[in-house]
């Protein structure tokens, strides 16, 4: 017996469907998509790319269910020192809120503490929360640099994200090698035009 596509979700997700009045799956949704653009869902290579674009988008939008105060608040630990802190080359992946395609690049984190550091993995991991949203890129830059200023609070935060969106390189303009860098300086990285030059000078370092 054939399964409906109901059935056929529900096998491969795992999931209870929503079956609210008006409410619909993301799988749901993309076979019709599938079919307005003139392919047929049931044939074989497509039959199961509902649900793993349903599954593909729950992941690459996960960052709606964190929360930085809570990722960072459990990691913040007393120590003596006030020179810079610089988390280099980060990798991110977003999808520009535009035309939901991706853009990808390095995110460069760098800090002033004030008697407390945050624990080093936590600053990638911010950066893949923020990332894994709906974004554009001047935003990201900012949340990344504002949540650090906000719950660690040091004396500055400095953040640079250099990212190629192929929105740009498939579509529209087509410019498939250009970058988009974006910047956020807050407190002393603002302020204070040395510290700001050290990030800046290590950032764009890549030999030690």
């Amino acid at each position: 017996m054939k399964k409906t596509s109901d059935e056929l979700v529900v096998k491969l997700n795992g999931d209870a469907l929503d079956r609210s009045p008006g409410a619909e799956s993301i799988a749901g949704m993309m076979r019709k998509v599938l079919g307005q653009l003139g392919e047929d869902p049931e044939r074989e290579g497509l039959r199961g790319t509902p649900v793993r674009y349903a599954k593909a988008m729950r992941f690459l939008t996960s960052g709606y269910e964190q929360d930085a105060q809570k990722l960072l608040n459990g990691a913040l630990f007393d120590v003596a020192y006030d020179e810079m802190v610089l988390v280099r080359d980060i990798e991110l992946f977003s999808l520009c809120e535009h035309h939901l395609l991706p853009f990808f690049g390095a995110c460069h984190v760098g800090y002033v503490p004030n008697k407390k550091v945050v624990g080093l993995s936590k600053i990638p991991r911010l950066v893949h929360m923020f990332a894994r949203r709906l974004q554009v890129q001047e935003r990201l830059t900012n949340q990344i640099a504002q949540a650090l200023m906000e719950y660690v609070q040091p004396q500055g935060v400095a953040v640079i994200i250099e990212a190629r969106h192929l929105c740009m390189a498939m579509r529209g303009v087509e410019q498939q090698h250009s970058q988009t860098v974006t910047s956020a300086m807050l407190g002393v990285f603002r302020d204070c035009q040395q510290t700001r030059e050290e990030f800046l000078s290590l950032a764009k370092k890549k030999d030690w």
